[in-house]
């Protein structure tokens, strides 16, 4: 490598490192800004009274509970078919036109905006189906969005799983079943456990397509058949209307508390499994 290629390398990892710098400063400026302002505002009532004078006062627990219930309903749906379409992808298809046409579907699926999704689930869930405005329709719907995510996630960590693992599992006489659960799939657990965290992500902060299936109420759901609102309704509600700017930030800072935790609880219980794997 002569003078200028190093230069150039030089050049390049500093421009590299800088957006990475600034990315990074200008993340933790929003979520430090957020905190700031919401923190405060987080205490016991604010987390288990209802709603109350359409959120100036009162708090929040019936859109903790709504969150909770329509991320649930979507990821039971969509982890099974997800995860299964990847094993079938990656382990027991050819590359073939129809492989190559499944993943184009999904990678298209990805890239729709979550406002067409909400008006799918409006259209199909909660009018032609009648399940009005509901956390079912909210958790079929998100389901949908999610369900490319997980696809290509999972594809991906399981292609990642050396070769040698599959050949030394056939070598001592395992069938396909048994080397897909036993090797196969405590290898790629890490990588499918993170697209599962992108996906729940997504479901906790998404708005556009809840807000058109799921409700606005802001009464306690007690089924999966109510109306709910989610935190991430009620803060978007909050701020737009400009009805109370402390409860919104303190939406938020809940928010990103909520999803830090399932991340470290995630990525917790995954490294304990595969240790106990090892």
């Amino acid at each position: 490598m002569n003078t200028n290629d190093k230069t150039i390398e030089k050049i390049a990892k500093a421009i590299i490192w800088s957006a990475a710098l600034f990315v990074l400063v200008i993340l933790t400026a929003i979520i430090a800004y957020i905190l700031a302002k919401g923190l405060p505002i987080l205490n016991w009532g604010f987390l288990t009274q209802i709603p109350r004078n359409m959120g100036r006062s009162g708090g929040i627990s019936s859109t903790i509970v709504g969150t909770l219930m329509v991320t649930a309903v979507a990821l039971v749906i969509a982890i099974p078919f997800g995860i299964g379409t990847a094993f079938y992808l990656a382990e027991y298809t050819k590359e073939s036109w129809a492989t190559r046409l499944m993943r184009f579907s999904a990678e298209s699926l990805a890239g729709i905006p979550s406002i067409v999704y909400g008006l799918f689930g409006f259209i199909f869930f909660v009018i032609s189906l009648n399940m009005k405005w509901s956390v079912l329709s909210g958790g079929l719907t998100l389901s949908f969005m999610i369900l490319p995510t997980i696809i290509r996630t999972s594809e991906e960590a399981i292609r990642s799983v050396p070769t040698t693992y599959r050949e030394v599992s056939f070598s001592l006489g395992a069938t396909k079943w048994q080397t897909i659960s036993k090797a196969v799939f405590p290898s790629a657990l890490r990588g499918i456990t993170n697209g599962v965290i992108l996906s729940i992500g997504r479901c906790i902060a998404e708005t556009a397509a809840v807000i058109l299936t799921a409700g606005t109420a802001l009464k306690m759901p007690t089924s999966i058949f109510s109306p709910t609102r989610t935190m991430a309704v009620h803060f978007y509600i909050l701020a737009r209307e400009g009805i109370s700017m402390e409860n919104a930030y303190g939406t938020a800072a809940l928010l990103i508390i909520l999803i830090f935790l399932i991340n470290v609880v995630a990525n917790a219980a995954v490294n304990r499994l595969m240790e106990k794997g090892r």
